[in-house]
C-alpha cells in the first residue's frame, strides 16, 4: 500500500494547528475536502488517528507517534521547496537557531546575514539540553550549545571554547581582588542557572573532583536573573567569560589554581546535512573559525 502524500499532509495539518478549521485556512483547502482525506487514511490503514471533540481534536497514541513522523516529512518538504526555490535565483528560506544565549549567537547570526540576506531568521533559547531538543524535533535547523550526550542523530562540531570565571558584588570583601582559589568558593553563597546550564555543569563538575562542596542559595533559569540577583547581593556566581559584560556593580575575578571552560559546538541533524540553509550557515561558521585561527 503506497501513502497518499495529500491525505498525511492534511492529518499533519489538522494535528499541527489542533482542528480543521484551522488547517482549511492554513492550506486553502475547504474543510470537508480535510476531513474526508483524514478519514481516508484511517480507513486505509483501519487506524483511528484522531478524536473529534467539537471545535478541536485530540490525537490518539497512534496519531501522536504519526505527527511526530509527519514534522519531519513536512520540513523535508519544505526543504526540498527552498532548494528548487533557489535554484538560479536569489537564496530564500528559514533559519532557525536553537542557542544557549544570545553572546555567540548574535556574532554568527550577524555574519551570516551579510551572506544571506533574502534568509529568514529566528532565535529560540534554551539550556543546552533543551537546545539539542529543539532540532531533534525538528523546531530549529541548527543549535549552538555546550557538552551533551552524544546522540547518533546529530553531527556535532567544534566551534569555541572559554574559561569559566567567577563574579561579585562590588560590595564583596573579593570585589578588590584580581583571583580566588577554588576551595574558597565553598563557603560562598551561590546564586545558579538551572540544572542542564553549560557553565553550572562544568563548574559543579570541577567542584566535586576536588571533593568540595558549594552553597546554592537561589537558582534562576534566566542569565540576567542571575546577574541581578548577584548585583543585589544575593550571592555570587560563575560565567564563562566571554559573556561576562563590565558593570558598575560587578567585579569578575579568575579562578586561580583550576582551568575550568566550557566547550561549544554547533549541532544539526545528520539526515539534514544537504539543506541548503544548514549548509550556508555550516560555511559562516566555518569562515569564522578560519578568521579566528589566522588571527592567533
Amino acid at each position: 500500500m503506497t501513502i497518499v502524500f495529500s491525505q498525511l499532509r492534511a492529518f499533519h495539518a489538522v494535528a499541527l494547528h489542533g482542528g480543521f478549521t484551522a488547517a482549511s485556512r492554513i492550506l486553502n483547502v475547504g474543510q470537508p475536502t480535510l476531513t474526508i482525506q483524514v478519514k481516508e487514511l484511517e480507513e486505509s490503514y483501519g487506524v483511528e488517528l484522531m478524536i473529534r471533540r467539537s471545535r478541536r481534536v485530540e490525537l490518539t497514541e497512534t496519531g501522536a507517534a504519526l505527527f511526530e513522523i509527519t514534522r519531519g516529512v513536512m520540513k523535508f518538504c519544505d526543504e526540498a521547496h527552498d532548494l528548487l526555490s533557489a535554484h538560479g535565483r536569489s537564496e530564500r528560506g528559514r533559519l532557525r537557531l536553537a542557542t544557549v544565549g544570545p553572546f555567540h549567537a548574535t556574532e554568527i547570526l550577524a555574519a551570516f546575514r551579510r551572506n544571506h540576506p533574502n534568509i529568514e531568521i529566528s532565535t529560540l533559547l534554551g539550556n543546552s539540553q533543551r537546545t539539542l531538543q529543539h532540532i531533534i524535533n525538528f523546531e530549529a535547523e541548527v543549535a549552538l550549545l555546550a557538552h551533551v550526550s552524544e546522540d547518533p542523530r546529530v553531527e556535532m562540531v567544534p566551534y569555541r571554547s572559554h574559561r569559566v570565571i567567577v563574579f561579585v558584588n562590588r560590595t564583596h570583601p573579593w570585589s578588590g581582588r584580581k583571583s580566588v582559589r577554588l576551595h574558597e568558593l565553598a563557603d560562598q553563597p551561590f546564586v545558579l542557572r538551572e540544572q542542564g546550564s553549560t557553565t553550572r555543569r562544568a563548574f559543579e563538575a570541577a567542584m566535586q573532583e576536588a571533593g568540595l562542596r558549594i552553597k546554592p542559595v537561589f537558582e534562576i533559569e534566566s542569565r540576567e536573573g542571575v546577574w541581578k540577583a548577584v548585583e543585589q547581593g544575593l550571592g555570587i556566581s560563575v560565567v564563562a567569560d566571554f559573556e561576562f559584560v563590565a558593570h558598575p556593580n560587578l567585579h569578575a575575578l579568575k579562578i586561580k589554581d583550576r582551568v575550568i571552560r566550557t566547550e561549544y559546538s554547533i549541532a544539526y541533524l545528520k539526515d539534514r546535512a544537504r539543506s541548503p540553509v544548514i549548509k550556508a550557515f555550516m560555511d559562516t561558521v566555518a569562515r569564522m573559525k578560519r578568521r579566528t585561527l589566522a588571527s592567533v
